[in-house]
């Protein structure tokens, strides 16, 4: 059977529901097919689960420090993880049903169950049927990365959406990689009572950020009694009676370390591959991304590319924003692009990263003249009054254009603080209008001011 629409969107993550919610609004026919789980990563195995498990592990180590603020707290405190990841579940699963009851309240949209595949231009197959489009959208995502790795075959592994599903407390979590997923994995463990282990095969945790970044992101985490196996140059694994050897070969400790639970935090790598894309014409990238231009079409002129497939943000945000311009090209005045988007994101271990725009690696890189100001949390009064006192402000500014160049809040409300900067880098106006700006006291961003009137030049360490 063929079905004609006037437009196809391949996948529901962030950004396919609104979408087709835009093409609703005007009375044009949509298909929007999904072969797994309404809302998309985010929804269901990324953003929502694993915050959710983040806060549960937050109480947990508060219960456990009550005694610093004179607060009694009698016997052990402990995770349940069944009802810990019911919760999870519950938190999950409303979002997958107002995802799925949004889009099947949408009166010109048809939601189809089932793997889809391009067989050309403006042409899909779903199952036995055929549907036909001019426009075609791809949003369909992303998934952990599962590289080769000796003795891999051998041992049962988790990669996050795995270890979502795990009701079991791990006696030991071995997490083999250091960036934000396996680092959040890792102190949301060690606080439900895991012993944990972050295998990295770098010299250092967090590869894309500056060293100081990643130096006390390490202490943080090390504090509360997480072991860092780094430059560890050849992992391997093997099966054991008492569990899983991990080969690490690492300058400094045992050659390998023995876990219950090894969890691959590696990357990720986009849906793609089984998509038919060749037979439209689309051929990817060599990270298996759609390419795509400033305004997210595809080489062929008839296919957008939105989402984690197109390799030009791997968030919910950046998703999100993909449909703002998409919709904006379609059915407005066609003037948002990607290269408008500043960067940022967020590291969500308690306390979280904040980052935003360059970092200070970047700056140095571009040939840039740069002022930076840093303040530990240390001096920030809320951080102290609240007994969070790791981490650090730190903000970069182009001392020629007076604009933001970018920023780093690494401790107390960070992920939320840096916003105040980020909105002053979308007005373009320069770092005096904040730098002269009142906050309230005690908040965390009382401190942005002070930082900015205390800029330094920035200088390469290497010189």
């Amino acid at each position: 059977m063929t079905q004609e629409y006037d437009a196809i969107i391949i996948g529901t993550g962030q950004a396919g529901p609104p979408l087709a919610g835009e093409f609703d609004g005007r009375g044009l026919k949509v298909a929007i097919i999904e072969r797994h789980q309404v809302g998309g990563s985010c929804v269901n195995h990324g953003c929502i689960p694993t915050k959710a498990l983040v806060a549960s592990a937050q109480v947990a180590h508060q219960a456990r420090r009550a005694g610093d603020f004179g607060i009694q707290v009698t016997g052990r405190v402990g995770a349940d993880m069944k009802r810990v990841k019911a919760r999870m579940r519950e938190i999950s699963g409303q979002s997958n049903e107002s995802v799925t009851q949004w889009l099947e309240g949408m009166e010109n949209v048809d939601l189809i169950r089932g793997h889809a595949r391009l067989e050309g231009p403006g042409r899909v197959r779903v199952g036995s049927d055929l549907l036909t489009a001019p426009k075609i959208f791809l949003n369909v995502g992303a998934r952990a990365r599962v590289p080769e790795m000796p003795g891999l075959d051998e041992i049962d592994y988790l990669t996050s959406t795995g270890l979502l599903k795990l009701e079991e407390l791990p006696e030991h979590l071995v997490v083999i990689g250091g960036g934000y997923i396996g680092l959040e994995f890792a102190q949301m463990y060690r606080r439900f009572g895991s012993r944990v282990t972050v295998v990295e095969m770098g010299p250092r945790l967090m590869k894309h950020e500056d060293e100081d970044v990643a130096e006390a992101v390490g202490e943080i985490l090390a504090e509360e009694g997480i072991e860092l196996r780094l430059n560890a140059e050849c992992i391997g694994f093997s099966p054991r009676n008492s569990g899983i050897a991990v080969q690490v070969e690492c300058g400094e400790g045992p050659p390998e370390v023995v876990g219950s639970h090894v969890l691959l935090a590696v990357g990720r790598i986009p849906n793609t591959d089984d998509l038919g894309l060749e037979k439209a014409g689309i051929e990817l990238d060599k990270g298996g991304y759609v390419p795509v231009d400033d305004r997210l079409r595809s080489p062929v002129e008839s296919i957008w590319a939105i989402g984690d497939c197109n390799g030009k943000g791997a968030f919910t945000h950046t998703s999100y924003n993909d449909y703002e311009i998409v919709a904006n090209q379609l059915f407005g005045d066609g003037s948002r692009k990607v290269s408008d988007r500043i960067t940022c994101y967020g590291l969500y271990i308690d306390p979280p990263l904040g980052r935003i725009g360059l970092n200070e690696s970047q700056a140095l890189q571009s040939g840039r003249k740069a002022l930076m100001g840093k303040r530990p949390m240390s001096k920030v009064g809320r951080a102290k009054e609240f007994g969070q006192t790791q981490g650090f402000i730190k903000i970069l500014v182009d001392p020629d254009s007076e604009e933001i160049l970018g920023a780093a809040i690494l401790g107390l409300s960070g992920d939320e603080a840096v916003h105040c900067l980020l909105d002053v880098m979308y007005a373009k106006t320069p770092y005096t209008v904040i730098s002269q700006a009142v906050h309230i006291h005690p908040t965390v961003s009382e401190l942005i001011p002070t930082v900015l009137q205390s800029l330094e030049p920035l200088e390469d360490e290497g010189d």
